[in-house]
């Protein structure tokens, strides 16, 4: 085994192991409203869902080198709303656009072409061509040395035509193709998938197993 005291390195190259073993993460693409009435969009893939009662799902995004904030981080503190959307194969290249450095006056979704649409209960407005939005007012936040933790909490979701079936709450998984970071520069698709038998009596576990939750 290759042990290593965390103690002993730098947070750098912390991160570079952390952000590169726990993989793959989900990506959020996050819209806010600054103070000059630009929206920012950009993408975080250090996030994911906490829970359900209260819907809370977390978002952390570093501080720059010098101390500033991030533009996200910024408008979060400042309006305490934002949206997340999860990003899918056809957009993946606009998404990772999105992180791209630009002046405070154009919005990343001019930029690489997204559409914005109203939300239904945040200033933000949410990205037309994005299969799920979560429409979040801040529920807490967390400081440390490197970065602002912040708790959503979900008000509304808007899900792509055809994705949910409201009656079941099922989520038509065959449809459903998110992408992921896996560490470095590098993505992965979520195509490939299994199922694992529970026990005997149990359907064998394929590739095309998994069709709902």
């Amino acid at each position: 085994m290759t042990e290593v005291d965390f103690q002993q390195i730098s947070s750098y190259q912390r991160y570079k192991l952390m952000a590169s073993l726990i993989v793959p993460r989900p990506i959020a693409l996050v819209t806010t409203l600054g103070k000059n009435g630009v929206v920012n969009a950009a993408p975080f893939s250090m996030f994911n869902m906490l829970g359900e009662d209260p819907p809370i799902l977390m978002l952390s995004i570093n501080r720059l080198t010098d101390g500033r904030l991030k533009d996200t981080a910024a408008n979060i503190l400042e309006s305490r709303e934002f949206a997340v959307h999860l990003t899918d194969e056809p957009m993946a290249k606009q998404m990772h656009a999105c992180g791209e450095a630009l002046p405070a006056h154009l919005s990343e979704l001019t930029h690489v072409g997204f559409t914005a649409t109203p939300s239904q209960t945040i200033r933000p407005p949410r990205i037309v061509q994005a299969p799920v939005a979560f429409e979040c007012v801040l529920h807490e936040t967390l400081e440390t040395d490197s970065r602002y933790i912040f708790i959503g909490r979900i008000q509304w979701m808007a899900a792509r035509d055809g994705l949910i079936d409201t009656q079941a709450w099922r989520v038509n998984l065959r449809d459903y193709h998110p992408v992921a970071r896996f560490g470095a520069s590098f993505y992965t698709t979520s195509r490939e998938r299994f199922a694992i038998e529970d026990g005997p009596g149990q359907p064998p576990a394929t590739s095309t197993g998994i069709d709902s939750l």
